[in-house]
């Protein structure tokens, strides 16, 4: 009894630490996408740059898709100052791409968006954790929405239709509640099943996964609600 005893607190000790670092690092990425994004819009001179040469924000799109690949094809063949790197490198780049949205949007409507994304965000998180239900069986529905949304906005490039526009945005709302709902639980069952000694290099690793997907979970659904909450400056 006295060793069960004895576990208990390093196997909680050992979670506790993967998922506050798991949020650690989503956080520094979310914080250093706000900062980019804030800083390029303030410079007319890289607005024009970026916005005005089509080519170079196709690269710049294709650059932060081979990052987040990489980080998550590569991250067992990669070390964990590598898997860092590309993270801190795909936030900063995702920054200067999403640094649209302070000249299209009012920056009032901006944080009321982005506080109601939080709440969201922390409610659907908790939920993940907390409870019992096994949300596997969710991830195969949700990927096909994720398709569905991707193909739909492709489509709509097109068409340019705003009802459109606003049903594929209602539609993500629900697909990334759901995912981070099931990327938390999926966090939580990684932390849980991690060994005592498992080298630190491999817990960073994991960990700058973890974060990955639970960033692209909250910038999608913030982008999603911002187009149905967020006010045009036109």
């Amino acid at each position: 009894m006295a060793q069960i005893y004895e576990a208990r607190p390093r196997t909680e000790a050992l979670v506790n630490d993967f998922v506050r670092s798991v949020y650690n690092w989503m956080g520094i990425g979310l914080a250093l996408t706000g900062f980019v994004a804030l800083y390029v819009s303030g410079s007319p001179s890289m607005t024009r740059l970026i916005f005005g040469n089509p080519i170079l924000f196709l690269v710049l799109i294709l650059a932060e898709l081979g990052l987040v690949f990489s980080i998550s094809g590569m991250v067992n063949r990669i070390s964990a100052g590598t898997a860092t790197s590309l993270f801190v490198l795909y936030s900063a780049l995702n920054g200067v791409t999403l640094s649209f949205i302070f000249i299209a949007y009012t920056r009032s409507s901006i944080v009321s968006t982005f506080f109601i994304c939080a709440a969201t965000f922390i409610g659907c998180s908790i939920y993940g954790w907390a409870t019992k239900r096994d949300l596997t069986s969710w991830g195969g529905f949700l990927m096909m929405g994720l398709i569905g949304i991707i193909i739909a906005s492709l489509v709509n490039m097109f068409v340019r239709s705003s009802g459109m526009s606003m049903l594929i945005s209602y539609i993500g709302v629900f697909v990334f509640v759901g995912l981070t709902a099931y990327d938390t639980q999926k966090i939580k069952n990684m932390a849980v099943a991690q060994p005592a000694g498992l080298d630190g290099s491999v817990v960073r690793k994991g960990a700058i996964l973890g974060a990955l997907s639970l960033y692209l979970d909250f910038i999608n659904l913030f982008l999603m609600l911002l187009r149905i909450f967020g006010q045009s400056r036109e």
